[in-house]
């Protein structure tokens, strides 16, 4: 790696930051890899270039708790995603009149961190986060819900969602097609965790 001595302690450069007494750029690549040996893991050199691509601005890593990423809103550990993509449900949502009379189509893009070695290796679904059943969860809400706003709509979903699946950390978009001429769609995404 090459020598960071214009960095001062703790500055970044988008790829990594200085760490006094090594004396070089501490960057994704070397995060993930000393990830792996904290966790007891052997990665590829493949699977460690992946890693650091989930972190653009990874930061010192620790070597207790994970590796800092301010970019990210991840908690600080390497965690898989079950995903659902476009899950489209009907809803009272808006803040016209016009649109408190009608049930408007929504659609749902959800990112779920987890772990599925456990479900990988006993190939059950007790051991795997269920998206049926997270599915099931949103059509019935959000179906039932009569919500002003997007933002309303999406942070009870996602307090639903962690708290009662016991997810640690997702990414959701809450999308209103149509509502918007000449656009596909608008809304709102965000990130949350547990606290």
């Amino acid at each position: 790696m090459q020598e960071s001595a214009a960095l001062a302690p703790g500055e970044g450069n988008g790829y990594g930051r200085f760490v006094p007494g090594k004396g070089r750029k501490y960057n994704g690549l070397v995060a993930a890899k000393q990830a792996g040996r904290t966790f007891g893991m052997k990665l590829s050199a493949h699977s460690r270039w992946r890693i650091a691509r989930l972190l653009p601005d990874a930061g010192e890593f620790t070597g207790h708790s994970g590796y800092t990423a301010a970019s990210q809103n991840r908690p600080d550990r390497i965690m898989d995603i079950v995903f659902i993509r476009d899950l489209r449900i009907e809803t009272v949502i808006g803040v016209y009149d016009w649109e408190r009379k009608i049930r408007q189509t929504i659609s749902i893009d959800l990112e779920m961190g987890t772990d599925v070695r456990s479900a990988a290796i006993s190939d059950h679904i007790d051991d795997a986060l269920d998206y049926k059943a997270v599915a099931k969860r949103m059509i019935q809400f959000i179906g039932e819900s009569e919500f002003q706003l997007v933002e309303t709509l999406a942070q009870r979903c996602a307090d639903i969602i962690l708290n009662d699946f016991q997810v640690p950390w997702l990414r959701l978009r809450v999308s209103k097609p149509g509502a918007v001429t000449g656009a596909l769609d608008v809304g709102v995404l965000i990130e949350r965790s547990r606290e």
